[in-house]
C-alpha cells in the first residue's frame, strides 16, 4: 500500500474521532431545544465563516477521494514529520472531548450565548478562554502537516481569522451576560494563550 493512503486512512481516523466527540457534544448542547439566532454575529460574517469553513471540507476531502486532484498544493514534507500531524491530531481529539465536556450544554455555533448558559472556568478554561479555537486551531495545524498540503493550510488559517476577528465579539456578549464575573475571569486567563503570572 502506497504511503500516502495511509496518510489519508490516518486522517479518517482522525476526522471520525474529531466529529464524533463535536456531533455528540453539538447535540447533547442542542437537546434544550432553544434556538439560536446568528443575527448577532451578523449573518454576512456567518455566511463567510461558514464557507470559509466550507471550503476547507471540501479541499480536504478532495484530498481524501481524489488526492491527484490536489497533488498540485503539495509540500514536500518528511514522513516522520507528517506521522506527527497524525500523533498531533488523535491527540486534539482527545483535548477537543475534553474541552467539549468542560463546556457542556454552553456550546453554540455563534457568539450568542445561550439563556441557561453558565460561565465555565474549569478543565481548560482555567487556563484560556477559548479552547476549543486553540484546539481548533492545533487540529488544523495537524491536519495541514498529515497530507502535506498548503490549500487545506490556507483553508484553516482563513477559517482560524475569522473566529479571531470575531472572539472580541463573542467576548462582548460575554460581558454583557455575566458582568464582572467575566471581567475577573478575562483578568486571569488569556484569550488564546495562558497568562504570564
Amino acid at each position: 500500500m502506497p504511503s500516502e493512503n495511509l496518510f489519508r486512512i490516518a486522517l479518517v481516523v482522525v476526522i471520525a474521532l474529531t466529529t464524533a466527540v463535536t456531533v455528540y457534544h453539538r447535540f447533547q448542547a442542542a437537546s434544550s431545544g432553544e434556538k439560536i439566532s446568528h443575527e448577532s454575529e451578523g449573518y454576512v460574517f456567518a455566511a463567510v465563516l461558514r464557507l470559509a469553513g466550507l471550503c476547507l471540507w471540501i479541499s480536504t476531502l478532495v484530498y481524501l477521494i481524489s488526492p491527484t486532484l490536489v497533488q498540485w498544493a503539495t509540500v514536500p514534507l518528511p514522513p516522520w514529520m507528517r506521522w506527527s500531524g497524525v500523533a498531533a491530531g488523535l491527540c486534539c481529539s482527545l483535548v477537543m472531548y475534553w474541552t467539549l465536556s468542560s463546556l457542556g450544554k454552553n456550546l453554540t455555533d455563534t457568539v450568542v450565548t445561550r439563556a441557561e448558559a453558565t460561565l465555565v472556568t474549569h478543565g481548560p478554561y482555567r487556563w484560556v478562554r477559548h479552547p476549543f479555537y486553540v484546539t481548533a486551531a492545533a487540529l488544523m495545524a495537524s491536519v495541514t502537516i498529515l497530507t502535506a498540503n498548503w490549500l487545506i493550510g490556507v483553508s484553516s488559517l482563513l477559517v482560524l481569522i475569522l473566529l479571531a476577528v470575531r472572539t472580541p465579539q463573542e467576548e462582548q456578549m460575554l460581558i454583557e451576560r455575566f458582568g464582572q464575573q467575566y471581567r475577573d475571569y478575562m483578568a486571569k486567563t488569556g484569550r488564546f494563550f495562558p497568562r504570564r503570572n
